[in-house]
């Protein structure tokens, strides 16, 4: 039996994403876990008729029953970034969140896989790993911070200028997930050739920003749930495809870049000492199975590179000394 649980599921992006996941005839048991308003959300997507099994779960005394043995977990979990909030506002509040689902599934769940939607994804991945080392239970094949939003993004705005269906275009998308870690490989795109620099850079930026772009069309009502709700309900289809169907699939994701110590090996040329990454990856039925070097770039992209390497580090550093100072 097939259980994914998603923590956070009442919220902006919980309940869309939960609602996708229902449609899976791989899951037999969607297990529903937030603070509030959990069983109603459960209750309403129950009565669906497709094969999972629902169940909501609220407050942290039903969080163990919520995640024990689950095979996937998906933490969307937060608080969504809002006008004027800095980046250190966000970190500071889902990084107490985050830390505390992954304290349970260390203990209840430790074989799971662990898919973090949570942001800023660049620390909060490094948060779950280092909860999972104090719980001796750390496994680098088996956590993943979903940056699919970039990739889909990317296939949308890179569509609409080279004249792609938007569906089907693969637009390489490395690097992190906020900002200038957002590394759009659009040299290794066959038609992007035909883009201007100024387009290029247009659209690259674009990409790297655009969650603002969502923020502000809401007039801080909201950020971009739907759209990333879409985008966690496919990498989750992915992952169920290599769990049950023992396939091995093809993703951008942020993970520890020893998850495969081969592909690290040859990576690292590219990225220096980075501990975490968001590379092409092979994702098996035990998790990573492959990571892939970069390949080739352009002058621009190796510029975005070097920018974005520095920001990357103080990210990562920041999310696992969150958890050095922490009590757990």
């Amino acid at each position: 039996m097939v259980k994914v649980t998603v923590c956070g599921a009442a919220g902006g992006i919980g309940q869309p994403l939960s609602l996708l996941l229902k449609q899976s005839d791989l899951i037999d048991h969607l297990s529903l876990y937030d603070i509030v308003n959990t069983p109603g959300v459960a209750a309403d997507l129950s009565h669906i008729n497709t094969k999972a099994k629902v169940t909501g779960h609220v407050g942290a005394p039903s969080l163990e029953e919520a995640i024990k043995d689950s095979d996937v977990v998906v933490i969307p979990a937060g608080v969504p970034r809002k006008p004027g909030m800095t980046r250190d506002d966000l970190f500071k509040i889902n990084a107490g969140i985050v830390r505390d689902l992954a304290t349970a599934a260390a203990k209840f769940s430790p074989k799971a896989f662990m898919l973090i939607i949570s942001n800023p994804v660049n620390s909060t991945v490094p948060i779950v790993a280092e909860v999972f080392k104090k719980h001796n239970v750390y496994d680098p094949k088996r956590i993943f911070g979903v940056t699919t939003l970039d990739i889909v993004r990317a296939s949308t705005f890179v569509s609409s200028l080279i004249g792609a269906e938007a569906h089907s275009l693969r637009v390489p998308v490395v690097g992190g997930h906020s900002g200038v870690t957002i590394l759009p490989l659009l040299s290794q795109v066959k038609g992007a050739d035909k883009l201007s620099r100024e387009q290029i850079e247009a659209v690259t930026n674009r990409i790297q920003f655009g969650g603002d772009e969502v923020v502000k069309a809401k007039d801080g009502l909201g950020s971009a749930t739907l759209s990333m709700a879409y985008a966690g309900a496919r990498f989750t289809f992915s992952v169920l495809d290599a769990i049950v169907k023992h396939k091995t699939v093809v993703e951008y994701s942020y993970v520890n870049l020893e998850a495969d110590g081969e592909g690290a090996a040859s990576i690292r040329a590219e990225v220096g000492d980075l501990e975490y990454f968001s590379p092409r990856v092979d994702i098996g039925p035990h998790g990573v199975a492959k990571i892939h070097p970069l390949g080739s770039l352009s002058s621009y992209e190796k510029q975005l590179l070097s920018a974005a390497i520095p920001e990357l580090q103080g990210n990562i550093v920041k999310g696992a000394s969150f958890v050095d100072t922490a009590h757990l």
